[in-house]
């Protein structure tokens, strides 16, 4: 029998891929890493698709949060949903080519920066980051405050199952985002 939240063997386009782009050399990281905890984000909301999850630097940060966001300066994560009905379909429903779910850009520099008063560790930070910007582009948001308790309680509920395997370390901080 087949799993319901998963794709058939014939099905690759009902699978969730995460294209992933390194294009900054400020912080060593390893993308593909990232790319993984993206895609078992992806599958525990039961969403397939492709996503595109995207290392820039600071200025092709700040160029992007200027253009999209109109702030000056980088930020940490943006996100761009695409076809953001088709994404809410479940697994069992029939789509026409690749559902493109959308686009998470993260300045590994910003998140070094903010990782010790934040995450606690850059490897945290990038996690919280991945997880957050997949979450946006599935629709969720922090405008209020339920949206944002509902958001930043399934980070964590990812980032236990998806990238501690366990409980939330002690030394990570989670702050609530104001709307």
């Amino acid at each position: 029998m087949d799993d319901p939240g998963s794709p058939t063997d014939g099905d690759m386009s009902r699978e969730a891929t995460v294209i992933v782009s390194n294009e900054q050399s400020d912080v060593e990281l390893d993308a593909d890493r990232w790319a993984l905890l993206a895609g078992d984000a992806l599958r525990a909301e039961h969403r397939h698709g492709e996503l595109t999850l995207t290392f820039v630097d600071r200025a092709e940060m700040a160029l992007l949060n200027g253009e999209h966001m109109g702030k000056s300066g980088p930020t940490d994560v943006l996100s761009f949903p695409l076809d953001s009905l088709e994404a809410k379909l479940p697994w069992s429903m029939p789509t026409v080519g690749p559902v493109l779910l959308g686009d998470v850009v993260i300045c590994p520099s910003v998140a070094a920066e903010a990782a010790p008063d934040h995450a606690g560790t850059l490897d945290d930070e990038l996690a919280l980051l991945t997880v957050h910007g997949v979450l946006h582009v599935l629709g969720h948001d922090h405008v209020d405050l339920e949206e944002a308790e509902t958001m930043q309680q399934r980070e964590l509920e990812l980032l236990m199952a998806h990238h501690w395997r366990g409980p939330v370390p002690a030394g990570f901080v989670h702050e609530q985002e104001s709307p």
